[in-house]
């Protein structure tokens, strides 16, 4: 292991260090999870996280922001505290440092954009486990592992053996209450150095972090700077991505897929190199968003050199994430989505409507503390999805399952049902999520499609439907 000592940890992160110099034997982790000798890293620490640090044997915190009497108190204690100016900066040196002491002869791939980065993380991550690697991603079913704000991911490689391939999911921006963090997908693509990056799409999400396209753009392609890896994956459908075709390194391989790529949907399959990988039976879901990822997928294992056979078999065993277009009941059928942006929306209710035999219902989940513009364009992506429809759609804030951080705010229900109004979409609203799946469970006959859209506000939703089947609700 790669010996450190609290004041070259200071040096690194662009910190000040209160308190002595000492050696750093653990890890870095979450206060939680803290262990004797660990560096823990949080964006904020007040006196109570500093006594139960010092209480766990920390050799170090390292925060952004030190709350009321915090800096007192780990002097009073003892400790070594490192106050930086980004937290990110500290973040992206726990991951470089876990990954050069316990993971230093990995294979490496990093997948940024703006949508489909943890379906095709979690799909190139099964592949590499069928061709028999022992294989790490950062991808889970709520995409909580996040690489910027806390630091989860070096945490889980120092906390594992014997790695042989790192699949890292990296938010193309990031950021927390009012502060926008910059440079997300170049700090941390230079942190992981990876051997492969793809890149699935560029289009607007996060806009209270981002305020124009080609904001996202710029943030996106900062994973460019500076690359030094083996080969970049495009989106040959994304003109946008195209366009960063002029700054991938000359030495640097450059593999499309996507409409005349190298890997390629037709009607007859998915072809790669001109000659049919799989046909449309043996792939597990046929969404379009689904098979955008695929295809990402199968062209980021192509660029690792993965035998055809394990990549076939990768793609036909893979078992979606929780919440990416999963089936929660049959009849009627209830499809639940992770859809939180206007591409995903937009991709979502077209592939539910389509599977659609009867009526078709639409319960979402407005997004709580995102901020009004996010939930305009979401609503407005409603709106234009659901024009020439057979549709009930039902409005929730999830009141009684989200916490304080995902709290829907009432201008932005406002904002939100304003624009439905504008497009003459209607609609019911109801404050509680388990209201407004009893209404669409009851108006629904054995024939028809509900499908569940929303981010965290639809997290609780396979909960609250098995609770119907255990009083009788629903079968």
């Amino acid at each position: 292991m790669k010996k450190l000592n609290t004041t070259y940890l200071a040096f690194q992160v662009q910190g000040k260090l209160i308190g002595r110099d000492r050696p750093i034997k653990g890890i870095f982790n979450i206060l939680k999870d803290a262990k004797e000798g660990d560096v823990v890293i949080r964006h904020w620490i007040d006196v109570s996280g500093v006594d139960i640090a010092a209480s766990k044997g920390v050799a170090c915190i390292v925060t952004q922001e030190a709350r009321g009497d915090a800096i007192y108190k780990a002097k009073e204690l003892d400790m070594c505290l490192i106050i930086t100016e980004k937290i990110e900066y500290a973040n992206a040196f726990a991951l470089r440092w876990a990954i050069k002491t316990f993971a230093p002869e990995t294979l490496r791939v990093v997948i940024t954009g703006t949508n489909g980065k943890s379906t095709t993380s979690h799909m190139i991550h099964n592949i590499l486990q069928v061709a028999g690697f022992k294989s790490h991603t950062n991808t889970d079913s709520l995409s909580e592992f996040n690489t910027l704000i806390d630091p989860m991911v070096a945490k889980q490689i120092g906390e594992s053996k014997d790695l042989e391939t790192l699949v890292l999911e990296v938010s193309e921006v990031q950021g927390w209450e009012d502060r926008i963090m910059t440079d997300h997908a170049f700090l941390m693509t230079q942190a992981i150095q990876p051997q492969v990056l793809v890149f699935t799409n560029v289009s607007m999400d996060h806009i209270n972090l981002v305020n124009s396209i080609e904001d996202a753009y710029r943030e996106i392609s900062g994973a460019l700077r500076n690359f030094k890896g083996n080969a970049v994956v495009l989106n040959a459908d994304d003109p946008l991505l195209m366009k960063m075709k002029d700054m991938v390194p000359s030495e640097a391989e450059i593999v499309t897929f996507g409409n005349g790529g190298r890997v390629e949907n037709k009607d007859e399959g998915i072809f790669l190199d001109g000659d049919i990988l799989l046909k449309p039976e043996e792939l597990p879901f046929h969404s379009p968003h689904f098979l955008q990822n695929t295809m990402a997928a199968i062209a980021a294992c192509k660029a690792l050199n993965i035998k055809n056979k394990f990549i076939k078999n990768g793609v036909k065993s893979y078992q979606a994430l929780k919440r990416r277009f999963t089936i929660l009941n049959r009849r009627p059928l209830i499809i639940d989505d992770f859809a939180h942006n206007p591409e995903g929306i937009k991709a979502t209710i077209k592939s539910a409507a389509e599977l659609s035999k009867h009526q078709f219902y639409i319960v979402c989940s407005i997004r709580g503390s995102r901020g009004n513009d996010i939930n305009e364009i979401n609503a407005m992506a409603i709106a234009q999805s659901l024009k020439g429809l057979n549709y009930t759609l039902i409005l929730t804030s999830s009141q009684e399952v989200v916490d304080q951080a995902n709290w829907v705010q009432e201008e932005e229900k406002k904002v939100f049902i304003e624009v439905l109004k504008k497009e003459g979409i209607q609609y019911t609203h109801h404050p509680q999520l388990s209201t407004a799946l009893f209404e669409a469970v009851e108006m629904s006959s054995s024939d028809d499609t509900i499908l569940l859209i929303g981010a965290q506000g639809m997290d609780p939703a396979s909960d609250v439907l098995e609770k119907f089947k255990e009083q009788g609700i629903m079968k």
